[in-house]
């Protein structure tokens, strides 16, 4: 049983988000605390420049509204959306607040994973804790 548990949360379609809540849920002590997490990649410069003025403050306030709503859903449980690189956030994120277990989603890996690494592969590698991968 664990105390303090991170999950990551992808909103790709092709990510089973529930999984994962379930597993915390399964996992956690009665009064351990559950963090959902998400990462907003950094959008290039040259990039920006063709979105609305207001796309990033819009798009991160929808995201922090979906996740704190499926945060209500689990006891103990509290959204935290974040910006940079996913893998090295979640990790940095994990460093400063010492979770004893991660559970990440993952998809199938494709060729272009054995090439580059995908975000659950990352974290799986470098996590100080213990890491559970759902597919």
């Amino acid at each position: 049983m664990y105390h303090n548990i991170l999950v990551p949360i992808s909103f790709d379609k092709e990510r089973d988000v529930s999984a994962p809540m379930k597993l915390a849920q399964l996992l956690a002590t009665p009064e351990a605390q559950i963090t959902l997490l998400h990462v907003v990649e950094h959008i290039p410069d040259y990039a920006i420049s063709y979105l609305p003025g207001d796309y990033l403050k819009e798009a991160r306030q929808a995201i922090q509204s979906e996740l704190s709503d499926m945060a209500s859903k689990l006891p103990n449980a509290k959204a935290v959306v974040i910006e940079g690189h996913s893998g090295r956030s979640i990790l940095d994120w994990a460093g400063e607040n010492h979770p004893d277990l991660i559970i990440i989603a993952s998809h199938r890996p494709g060729m272009q994973d054995l090439l580059l690494g995908s975000t659950a592969a990352q974290v799986v590698r470098h996590a100080q804790c213990a890491v559970h991968v759902v597919r």
